[in-house]
C-alpha cells in the first residue's frame, strides 16, 4: 500500500517540531542564566524564602538585615534558583517557607520539593533552621514548612533550632524568629521588622456586579485615600484589608484598577458563612461599610504576579470568578500601552448574570487590544464548561502562543479552576516545557 505524503503538511510539522525544539532550547538557556545570576555565592548565610504573595519574600529582606547587623555575610534568595550543587554546598541556609491552601507549597518551591525527595541527597553538611507561616484556620497547618523541615532532617541535615510556626502572620512567632536570629549574629541592635501601617480610606463607589446570580454576591469597589495622593502600584499588585472586627487578621484582594483610573478597585465575593452570617472583611466591605467610614488598607507589591520582563511578550490571562481582578489590571495596564497581543480566558456559571468585566472586555475587544478571547459559563451548558476547557479545546493555539515567547498568567481560585488548568497546561505543553516556563517567570499565578 502506497501513502502519499503532502510535503505542505510535513514542512508545517516540521516548523511546528523546530519551533517547539527552539522554545526549549530558549527556556534551557534562561534557567542557566537564572542559576548564575539568581545563585547563592559570596554569601555565608543564606535566606531561602518560599512566597506565594510576598509576606515570605519581606521576611527574608528582615531576616538578611538582622544577620548584616552582627556582621555576618548573608543574602535572600528565592527558593526556585536552589539548585542540587547549592544544596549539598551550603553550610547555612535559612528557609521562610509559606503555605497556602490545604498545605500546599508556593508555585516557587516545586523545584525544591523535588530535589528534597531524591533518595541520594546528602545534606549532613547543612545547618538550617524554618520560619512556617501558615493559618491555622486550614487542617494541614503550616504543610509545607513543616514538610519541609521533616524532608531536610530526613537527608542528614542539622537545625540550628526548633522550627517556628506563624499563625497569620502573629507577632510573638516572628518576634521567636527575631530573637533567634539575634543570637545567631550576635546582637540586640536588631533593625525594626514592623509592616508598614494601614493607610485611611473611603469607598467612593460600591455596585453590585452580579444582580440575580445563582452564586454569592460580587461587588466592585472603587477606594480613595483619606488624604493625600493614591500610593503607587502595579497591576499584579495586592491589598490587604484589616476589617474592624478581626484587625489582626488581613485578608488580601487583587487590584483590579490602575493607577491612571484615580481609584483603587477591588472585586470582592460575599462570604456566606454555613450559619447564615457573611465573612467579616466581606462583609464589612460590601454591606456594612457607609461611603465616610474609614477602610484600614495597605498595598503590597506581588512581584511574583507582576508584569516584570514579560512585557514585551504575547500574554495569555486564564481565571475565574474574582480572579478577573488582577487579570483586568494587566489588560487596562497592556491596553492603555497599546499593547495588543493578549488572550483572555475566562470563566463564571452564567453569562447573563456573571460576566464581571463585561464592557471593559468588549471596549478592548472592539479595539483590537484583545487577540483572542474564550468565555466559558458552566451553567449555560454546551461541551465547553470551564477554563481548563477552553484550553483543551484550543490546544493547538496555546502551544503556539508559547513556541512564540508568550507567558501565561493564572488569577482566581484554587481550589478547582488552578490544579485543573494547570494539569490542562501540563498536559498541553509537557510537563518539562511548563516547568521551565515557572522557573523562567513565564508562568505566573496569583491563586487562593
Amino acid at each position: 500500500m502506497m501513502i502519499s505524503v503532502d510535503p505542505v503538511r510535513w514542512g508545517g510539522a516540521a516548523a511546528a517540531v523546530a519551533a517547539y525544539a527552539g522554545m526549549c532550547l530558549a527556556l534551557l538557556r534562561a534557567r542557566s542564566s537564572l542559576r548564575k545570576d539568581g545563585g547563592a555565592d559570596n554569601a555565608d548565610w543564606l535566606v531561602a524564602y518560599a512566597s506565594q504573595t510576598g509576606t515570605g519574600e519581606a521576611l527574608a529582606e528582615h531576616t538578611v538585615a538582622t544577620l548584616r547587623t552582627g556582621g555576618l555575610s548573608a543574602r535572600a534568595v528565592s527558593v526556585e534558583h536552589l539548585d542540587d550543587a547549592t544544596l549539598r554546598g551550603a553550610a547555612r541556609i535559612l528557609f521562610i517557607a509559606s503555605t497556602y491552601g490545604e498545605g500546599d507549597a508556593p508555585d516557587s518551591a516545586v523545584r525544591l520539593a523535588r530535589l528534597l525527595d531524591q533518595p541520594d541527597l546528602a545534606l549532613g553538611q547543612l545547618h538550617y533552621a524554618v520560619l512556617a507561616l501558615g493559618d491555622s484556620s486550614y487542617a494541614n497547618y503550616c504543610g509545607f514548612g513543616r514538610r519541609l523541615d521533616a524532608a531536610l532532617q530526613a537527608r542528614g541535615a542539622q537545625a540550628l533550632f526548633e522550627r517556628v510556626d506563624v499563625d497569620r502572620g502573629r507577632a510573638a512567632a516572628i518576634d521567636t524568629w527575631q530573637h533567634r536570629l539575634s543570637h545567631l549574629a550576635g546582637t540586640s541592635d536588631a533593625p525594626d521588622w514592623s509592616a508598614p501601617s494601614y493607610g485611611d480610606w473611603r469607598i467612593g463607589a460600591r455596585r453590585l456586579l452580579n444582580p440575580g446570580s445563582a452564586g454569592a454576591p460580587v461587588y466592585r469597589i472603587d477606594l480613595l485615600p483619606a488624604t493625600g495622593d493614591l500610593p503607587g502600584w502595579e497591576a499584579g499588585d495586592l491589598v490587604q484589608v484589616s476589617a474592624p472586627g478581626e484587625p489582626d487578621y488581613p485578608r488580601e484582594y487583587s487590584i483590579a484598577s490602575t493607577m491612571g483610573e484615580g481609584c483603587l478597585s477591588l472585586l470582592v465575593r460575599l462570604h456566606l458563612r454555613d450559619d447564615g452570617g457573611v465573612g467579616m472583611a466581606s462583609g464589612w466591605l460590601c454591606r456594612e461599610a457607609r461611603e465616610g467610614d474609614p477602610v484600614l488598607l495597605r498595598v503590597r507589591q506581588h512581584s511574583r504576579f507582576r508584569i516584570g520582563d514579560n512585557a514585551g511578550r504575547p500574554l495569555v490571562l486564564i481565571g475565574n470568578g474574582t480572579g478577573i481582578a488582577g487579570l483586568r489590571a494587566h489588560l487596562k495596564s497592556r491596553a492603555d500601552a497599546g499593547e495588543a497581543r493578549n488572550w483572555l480566558v475566562f470563566g463564571e456559571r452564567n453569562e447573563a448574570h456573571d460576566h464581571f468585566c463585561a464592557g471593559d472586555i468588549a471596549g478592548w475587544r472592539q479595539a483590537g487590544m484583545l487577540d483572542t478571547l474564550s468565555l466559558t459559563f458552566s451553567r449555560d451548558g454546551g461541551s465547553v464548561r470551564y477554563v481548563q476547557h477552553a484550553l483543551d479545546a484550543q490546544a493547538a493555539q496555546l502551544r503556539a502562543w508559547v513556541d512564540a515567547g508568550a507567558a501565561i498568567y493564572v488569577c482566581g481560585s484554587l481550589q478547582g479552576m488552578a490544579g485543573a488548568v494547570h494539569d490542562t497546561l501540563a498536559r498541553v505543553l509537557g510537563s518539562d516545557a511548563l516547568a521551565l516556563l515557572d522557573e523562567t517567570g513565564r508562568y505566573r499565578r496569583d491563586v487562593y
